[in-house]
């Protein structure tokens, strides 16, 4: 992992030196095996993200070249978008990341339904699940094409001002 300091200024930008020797601190305590890499079992030791339905989901994000780890690089970047720093685009964009799986731009009717699923849980029957996903894609979908775009996305999300609640206090 290195000495914090010789990380690029561009990935580090978001955090000021005591924070990027937190993230170090945090990212060391998660690396049980020593291997330079957090794995999902890792995340999980902490009781935090054990409660969080979409910490898969965040992990995945996290996870740019998609080997099933995270590395330092990957971890203040990921972290870097939870910054008070961050801009709304880049947590705008992250919110959408959650909810796009296939990363192909679009949340699919399919997609949408998953990630509800996995918040949700079994409080609604599929049924009803899927019929709040049929009228949320209705609503949001102002081309007509049948999947949400991040335009979209954001013009309902922006205003409910969530990218203020994405924030990683240090």
């Amino acid at each position: 992992m290195g000495n914090e300091t010789s990380y690029p200024a561009q990935i580090c930008s978001h955090f000021n030196n005591d924070e990027i020797k937190r993230l170090v601190r945090s990212f060391k305590k998660l690396d049980l095996d020593k291997s330079g890499t957090l794995t999902t079992e890792e995340f999980m030791t902490l009781p935090k993200l054990q409660q969080n339905p979409l910490v898969f989901r965040v992990i995945d994000i996290f996870d740019t070249d998609g080997n099933g780890e995270v590395d330092f690089h990957e971890f203040i970047v990921g972290a870097s978008q939870f910054s008070v720093k961050g801009d709304e685009e880049q947590k705008l964009r992250f919110a959408f990341r959650i909810y796009d799986i296939d990363k192909d731009g679009y949340i699919s009717n399919g997609e949408l339904f998953q990630v509800l699923k996995m918040m949700v849980g079994d409080n609604l029957k599929d049924w009803q699940l899927q019929q709040l996903v049929d009228k949320t894609i209705l609503v949001l979908d102002k081309d007509g094409d049948g999947k949400i775009s991040f335009q979209e996305f954001s013009d309902v999300v922006r205003s409910l001002e969530i990218h203020k609640k994405l924030v990683l206090t240090m």
